[in-house]
């Protein structure tokens, strides 16, 4: 989209049923969201792909950063226990949605425990290269006392969950979903399982495609 320019906006897109990447440059800044991720098996079990696994630092960390919250902390973060369905919020034709902050907040956390949440949304934010990453990743820590960790699910390893990072300059969901083109393998078609699993990051206020650059652009530099 657009021509390749080091001061005028372009971008590319890159669509597939389980990777969905939108890149917007301007100058040395660049916006990577809306990214969807996802894959179903999440494990090859044949094959000569038998052995590659997917998202498994996505949910084993999450897992672990939930186990780690003491009594209280858990009982804010977890929405619900149970999980019968697609949680997921913001994947195709949600663009813009407005979402309520839920669950625990990062500035009732220790410093630890906000490592371990910067961790957790660093495996998204650092798929980018490294500077632009690390420039996302300090915009992240700077909003970190308005951010929000949701959870609805098991939190035991094996078990089926959503998790939501949500802050006012980065959305993350992680979800496992109900089969899809494997429910015949399924023991429950209906019910969500590990081997169907759903990701996206959002830039939240308006600001994926790089709105919020392009606006400011045009701002500056009538067209």
């Amino acid at each position: 989209m657009g021509t390749p320019s080091a001061t005028e906006p372009w971008g590319w897109q890159f669509d597939g049923h389980h990777a969905i990447i939108n890149y917007f440059v301007l100058g040395d800044q660049v916006v990577m969201t809306p990214l969807f991720a996802g894959s179903e098996p999440a494990a090859a079990a044949a094959g000569k792909y038998q052995g590659t696994t997917i998202l498994r630092d996505e949910q084993s960390k999450a897992v672990a950063f939930v186990n780690s919250l003491p009594a209280a902390q858990r009982a804010k973060a977890i929405l619900s226990d149970a999980k019968t369905g697609n949680n997921i919020l913001t994947e195709a034709w949600r663009d813009n949605v407005v979402l309520d902050y839920a669950g625990l907040r990062a500035s009732d956390l220790t410093d630890a425990q906000q490592h371990q949440l910067i961790e957790l949304a660093g495996l998204y934010i650092n798929n980018q290269a490294e500077g632009h990453a690390r420039v996302r990743l300090d915009e992240f820590r700077r909003h970190l006392n308005r951010t929000w960790f949701a959870w609805i699910g098991k939190t035991e390893p094996g078990g089926v969950f959503y998790y939501r990072i949500h802050s006012p300059v980065v959305l993350i969901e992680f979800d496992h979903n109900r089969p899809a083109n494997l429910r015949h393998l399924a023991d429950d078609p209906m019910q969500p399982n590990v081997e169907h699993i759903h990701t996206i990051v959002r830039t939240p206020n308006g600001n994926d495609y790089g709105k919020d650059l392009l606006r400011q652009h045009y701002l500056r530099h009538p067209h």
